[in-house]
């Protein structure tokens, strides 16, 4: 998923959506997955020289990618879409009534981890790979990568309110995939997600993504390891528990409890009640496809 927090910065995506042929193009690859230059001219009754141009647009915006590869008649760029999704936040982040954190992956304040499972940080591995003792290494504070085939992370999120002041919604964003020995694409896994020890529901994970480099992934990072996951966002207010906007479970604020002397405890688990028990991975900023650690953002009244 392609996130745009501001929308200034979105401009490039924007401008490349305004064109109808672009538009086609994009939903071109969502139905084909992938599309040499010669193929998407066709398709569109265009010259090679037209869609050349749209493609650069598409590309430098971000929203498609294009790898090289020999065929029969030569070189031939291949075009693939970057991201399923594009979220879009339209929320002014100047607004009083909003503040944010970045926690880092490292910094949980409980967990219980069972082989596959491991951290490093952006120049290491902590300790060695399949064995939980080293999630209590006092370098996991620094670690930018986590994972585990069943258990949890914990995490608390500063509460910043005022007596006055009320919960409106929490929002926490990450990325997130399965864990599989080395990687594998299809091997989904249910992630669950709890709020003060309150279940808000779970997303199940399609796989633990490898055979492309993560794009922050550090050059040590072996290629025969998973190497990206997918951006997600948990919002809970009034309304209930939604995951990229689709509502996972009634369980809402007011249900939480939530005041401005409550602990905020969030919890990322693979239960063993999992119908898909496939492990957890957890990206941070130096990981992954996305330059971010854990986003928790907290809008109040």
């Amino acid at each position: 998923m392609i996130y745009i927090k501001e929308l200034k910065s979105g401009l490039p995506i924007f401008k490349a959506l305004s064109s109808d042929i672009r538009i086609q193009i994009i939903e071109l690859l969502a139905t084909h997955d992938s599309l040499n230059l010669n193929d998407i001219a066709g398709k569109l009754s265009l010259t090679n020289g037209a869609v050349t141009m749209h493609i650069k647009k598409l590309e430098e915006s971000g929203l498609i990618k294009i790898n090289t590869a020999v065929g029969k008649h030569g070189i031939q760029k291949i075009c693939y879409l970057n991201e399923d999704k594009l979220m879009v936040d339209l929320r002014n982040k100047e607004n009083k009534n909003l503040y944010e954190v970045e926690i880092k992956l490292g910094h949980y304040s409980a967990y219980e981890a069972h082989p596959t499972c491991g951290l490093a940080t952006k120049d290491r591995i902590i300790g060695e790979f399949d064995d939980p003792r080293y999630f209590a290494d006092p370098e996991h504070i620094n670690a930018e990568i986590i994972w585990l085939t069943e258990g949890y992370f914990e995490y608390r999120i500063p509460n910043y309110l005022k007596p006055n002041q009320q919960f409106e919604e929490l929002q926490f964003i990450m990325e997130l995939g399965s864990e599989a020995p080395g990687y594998c694409n299809n091997w989904p896994s249910d992630i669950y997600f709890h709020l003060n020890d309150i279940e808000l529901g779970f997303w199940t994970s399609p796989g633990d993504f490898g055979g492309e480099k993560g794009t922050f992934n550090p050059d040590w990072w072996l290629p025969n390891l998973n190497q990206y996951g997918v951006l997600k966002m948990i919002r809970i207010n009034k309304d209930g528990s939604f995951i990229d906007g689709q509502k996972i479970s009634e369980t809402t604020l007011a249900s939480i409890g939530l005041d401005y002397k409550s602990d905020i405890k969030l919890r990322f688990s693979v239960p063993s009640k999992a119908k898909n028990l496939h492990g957890l991975t957890i990206y941070g900023s130096k990981f992954g496809n996305y330059n971010q650690d854990i986003l928790a953002r907290v809008l109040y009244k």
